[in-house]
């Protein structure tokens, strides 16, 4: 994430990384800190070594619809390599998130 900023950054492009290690604390936190840190009408990215399960929370609009909102992260299940493998083979790069947030403006 920090490595696409740069890249967005290098073009112009304003970027805020956000990191939510635990999700239901972020989800405990006062509303308006929530949307100071995830503003209304972002670009939303997630960028998870993982599944998009559990992201639409705070991809999706406050209404729950879908935006401006993109997820660069692993879409199953069953492979085994070591972790710089598995980032290339799902995508998981530098250059894929910040093509996914040039994709949204």
């Amino acid at each position: 994430a920090l490595e696409a900023r740069s890249l967005l950054e290098a073009d112009g492009i304003g970027t805020s990384v956000v990191s939510m290690p635990c999700a239901e604390l972020f989800a405990e936190q006062h509303e308006a800190y929530r949307r100071r840190v995830l503003p209304a009408g972002a670009v939303r990215v997630a960028v998870e070594a993982g599944v998009r399960q559990g992201w639409d929370r705070w991809l999706l609009d406050e209404r729950g619809r879908a935006g401006r909102e993109g997820f660069v992260g692993m879409e199953g299940f069953g492979a085994s390599a070591p972790a710089g493998d598995l980032y290339r083979h799902f995508g998981i790069t530098a250059e894929n998130v910040a093509a996914k947030v040039r994709s949204l403006l």
